[in-house]
């Protein structure tokens, strides 16, 4: 057989470290020996090609389950059948999880599921995969197999579905918003043809997915390098609103990412679901089930739809502070950058770039009064502890946080 039939191309890893050293080359080891065939396969490869982090490492083996649990236990690795019956091992090495998985085909599938067989064939196991882009495998010396175009499409920036885009798509609906997403991370231009068509084409199925899966990818695409183009041609195809149920608005998505740069913030995916999604509570409500989202991510969507329109940088540094103290720091700037997003304002307005940085040059100081400081002027506890405790706290923030102790004494006596 020549190497063009084995798939085998001249593009190398030598160089990467990670194929070389820590827990990889020690599981490589006992799976890549005595009749059996272990290699990465996907996204780490793909990612050491173009140079870009590697989150997970996932290996492929011709050894079936229990013989891939035999080896790796008498090597003293922890082996957790996490998918044993579709050939899913997780092996733990040194607190270090792989994902080993035996060769296989697709019999049936349905949905999210398949009914497998397990193979010895790696042209076929790539070929049952979503993108050609993460069908790519590497032996344990280096050498990358490419058996559907993976590597031409790399080069191409190009996302494109392995074979007919219409099967890979019936075989789990999923796929059209990794399709979307890895085309944000990787690719460039417009998407593929064929694989935008197909999506369209059965745009239908994305009812039939979970709310939990949904959430995962959207959340991923929306900090990808190029999600603002690839959330125009998803809203341009009727995508995106099936996603969210509401008008997504892809301009203010734009301005989020632009002013998060200008700050130096790192992309959040939760702000920039608001920019796009959450112009009012009820919207972050319609969210929180549509998309399942956690407590925490929901808190913050209702904060940014009630206070991005109290937020300007005309309104003064004092008033900033107030509301700094009121909504700490995390949702302060989800405020102030929802509003710069909706504003007329570029990214370059040196007043919008302060007023969202105030969290870096000023610290919400602790309230100083006590229950204890109106208890002795004859409250007793109860509601009008609380009200006067309330009403003291507020009076103070408005006072511009005093802290000299004449100030306190006089702000306690004026709430009594």
């Amino acid at each position: 057989m020549t190497a063009l039939q084995l798939g085998r191309t001249d593009h190398t890893l030598n160089e990467a470290t990670w194929l070389k050293a820590g827990a990889l080359p020690r599981l490589l080891g006992v799976l890549d020996r005595d009749g059996e065939e272990a290699r990465v396969v996907g996204g780490a490869v793909r990612n050491a090609l173009l140079a870009a982090p590697i989150a997970e490492i996932d290996v492929a083996t011709t050894a079936l389950p229990d013989e891939v649990v035999r080896r790796v236990e008498a090597a003293g690795f922890k082996a957790v059948p996490t998918g044993i019956a579709h050939g899913t091992i997780t092996v733990v090495i040194d607190k270090h999880p792989f994902e080993v998985t035996t060769l296989r085909q697709d019999v049936e599938t349905y949905g999210r599921h398949a009914r497998v067989a397990f193979g010895r064939d790696w042209r076929a196991d790539a070929e049952r995969r979503d993108f050609t882009i993460n069908a790519l495998s590497a032996t344990r010396d280096g050498a990358v197999f490419d058996y559907v175009g993976g590597l031409a499409d790399l080069a191409a920036r190009r996302v494109r579905f392995i074979g007919d885009a219409r099967q890979r798509i019936e075989e789990d609906y999923l796929r059209i918003l990794r399709f979307f997403r890895f085309h944000a991370a990787y690719g460039e231009g417009h998407p593929d043809r064929a694989g935008l068509i197909a999506c369209i084409g059965y745009r239908d199925g994305l009812a039939q997915l979970s709310r939990e899966r949904v959430r995962i990818e959207l959340m991923k695409l929306l900090v990808a390098p190029r999600a603002a183009p690839t959330l125009t041609v998803m809203a341009d195809a009727g995508l995106l609103q099936r996603v969210l149920s509401t008008v997504p608005r892809v301009a203010h998505f734009e301005n989020m990412a632009k002013a998060e740069a200008a700050i130096g913030e790192a992309g959040d995916p939760v702000r920039r679901l608001g920019a796009l999604a959450t112009m009012i509570a009820e919207q972050a409500e319609l969210l929180w089930q549509r998309l399942r989202l956690t407590n925490a991510e929901h808190e913050r969507l209702s904060s940014m739809a009630e206070a991005w329109r109290q937020t300007s940088p005309e309104r003064g540094e004092q008033v900033a502070r107030a509301l700094l103290y009121r909504l700490k720091p995390e949702k302060f700037t989800d405020a102030v950058l929802l509003a710069w997003a909706r504003s007329p304002a570029s990214a370059h307005v040196e007043a919008w770039r302060r007023l969202a940085t105030v969290p870096a040059r000023w610290s919400a100081p602790v309230f100083p009064l006590k229950a204890a400081d109106f208890i002795k002027r004859g409250l007793t506890p109860g509601p009008a502890l609380g009200a006067a405790l309330a009403a003291a706290e507020e009076a103070w923030i408005v006072a511009g946080f005093p802290s000299d102790a004449a100030a306190l004494e006089k702000l306690a006596d004026s709430v009594q």
